[in-house]
């Protein structure tokens, strides 16, 4: 499984509650593009519209820039692709009060383009500090346990 993109900030500023596997709807210089590795996730999270889940604030720059359509935009919603149970329950959960939908990693599956998401609950400021304390002792308590 080769990883394309990888949202690390998301895991420091969300607390993953549960993670789901879905497919991206994608034209071809995109699935090039993203093959190369050129794709930020930085921003970006996921919306039900009208019943569907969309990806929205992706950058995807175009394969070949001076070959790309006129009309071509890096950061257009992109439609995933769910099971109607998984969209469903998503929907509901999205809805309620200090959850969200955050994308984690772009990765390829059996050749197909993959986006790993989560439903997230946002960390509160002291959350955050508390983790770069712990991390910071950590570090140091490795570094006396080496000399």
């Amino acid at each position: 499984m080769e990883i394309y993109a990888d949202n690390k900030k998301a895991y420091f500023d969300y607390e993953i509650i549960e993670k789901y596997e879905a497919g991206l709807v994608l034209i071809g210089q995109e699935v090039k593009s993203i093959r190369n590795g050129r794709i930020n996730l930085a921003g970006s999270y996921v919306v039900m519209q009208d019943g569907e889940p969309y990806l929205l604030g992706a950058k995807i720059p175009p394969y070949q820039p001076k070959n790309a359509p006129a009309d071509y935009n890096p950061e257009k919603t992109r439609k995933l692709l769910l099971n109607k149970k998984e969209i469903q329950y998503l929907a509901g959960k999205a809805n309620e009060k200090g959850f969200s939908l955050i994308p984690l990693k772009v990765y390829a599956k059996d050749g197909r383009i993959k986006l790993e998401f989560g439903l997230a609950k946002g960390k509160k400021k002291f959350d955050k500090k508390e983790k770069i304390k712990k991390r910071d002792v950590e570090r140091d308590t490795q570094r006396e346990l080496s000399r």
